[in-house]
């Protein structure tokens, strides 16, 4: 794994946004970069160069999340997706992640959430369809790429520190997600990018194998050691409900209005990648766009 060290040395400032119907997520501005990404399955790897952004200190807690969910009927939730009101975690501490929280949860919560502190939604919702206005200022979903950046902070191994001093995981022998920020955060400033809950990010996991499965990243709590790496990838259908998964904000325009790219994500890509002739291998279920 290379990446760029620009900016890992310089103080990550925090910025605090509240509506007044919105809690105060503290943000962190993370600087431009680049890294490479590896796809295990391809044996592939790419190039990503990121604008700046800035994504939340912590996943978002219990306390966030109930303090936007009675907002998030305006919101658009799509068909058949857990209601951002009814999805609240099984811990009793509001400063634990929320969770289990779905992807399309995730996506109606940020666009309440941008509403109520007065910012553009950064999603267009129809039923299962969800696009992304990069060009929009409002919360969301990092992607995978603006998510590994600011996890890795300038460091080139798997974690940015020893995992007992930086995570929860399997290791603390603990039975559920834990309040955010106790343990040590990374050098722009970020908490629990690693263990805890793992955390949705925009992109698809694998459109030619897993149709419209999300991207996980960081690992959780009941995860071994080698489940909770900076590069380790999981999927699963956006309208799973799974204990260990949560979600944090980003924020940010990060592309012209129209355009389908940004911050190392393409949706030419993504239909690129599910575009296969011929035989499928056994178990394949490659992305179909919408036919309407």
């Amino acid at each position: 794994m290379s990446s760029s060290n620009a900016g890992a040395s310089s103080e990550p400032r925090t910025r605090v946004d509240a509506g007044a119907h919105s809690p105060a997520l503290a943000l962190v501005a993370i600087p431009p970069g680049a890294l490479e990404m590896r796809d295990a399955r391809s044996e592939s790897s790419r190039h990503v160069t990121l604008r700046a952004f800035e994504i939340g200190r912590t996943p978002v807690t219990r306390a966030e999340w109930d303090a936007v969910a009675g907002n998030s009927a305006s919101a658009g939730a799509p068909s058949g997706s857990t209601s951002a009101s009814t999805s609240t975690s099984t811990s009793t501490s509001t400063l634990a992640p929320a969770h289990p929280v779905t992807w399309f949860d995730a996506v109606r919560w940020c666009n309440a959430a941008s509403v109520a502190a007065g910012f553009s939604p950064a999603y267009g919702v129809d039923g299962r369809d969800v696009k992304w206005h990069v060009d929009a200022d409002g919360y969301r979903l990092p992607t995978e790429a603006e998510w590994e950046w600011s996890s890795r902070a300038g460091t080139l191994g798997p974690t940015y520190g020893p995992l007992p001093e930086i995570a929860w995981t399997a290791v603390d022998d603990v039975s559920g997600p834990q309040d955010v920020a106790l343990k040590q955060a990374n050098a722009f400033g970020l908490f629990d990018t690693i263990g805890n809950v793992w955390e949705w990010c925009w992109d698809y996991a694998d459109t030619a194998r897993y149709a419209d499965y999300r991207s996980l990243r960081g690992g959780g709590w009941a995860d071994q050691t080698w489940s909770c790496r900076a590069s380790v990838r999981r999927g699963s259908a956006p309208d799973a409900v799974l204990e260990d998964v949560g979600f944090r904000v980003a924020r940010g325009p990060v592309g012209e209005a129209n355009s389908h790219a940004a911050q190392g994500w393409s949706r030419v890509a993504d239909l690129s990648r599910a575009d296969i002739r011929g035989p499928l291998p056994v178990g394949w279920t490659p992305l179909r766009p919408p036919t309407s």
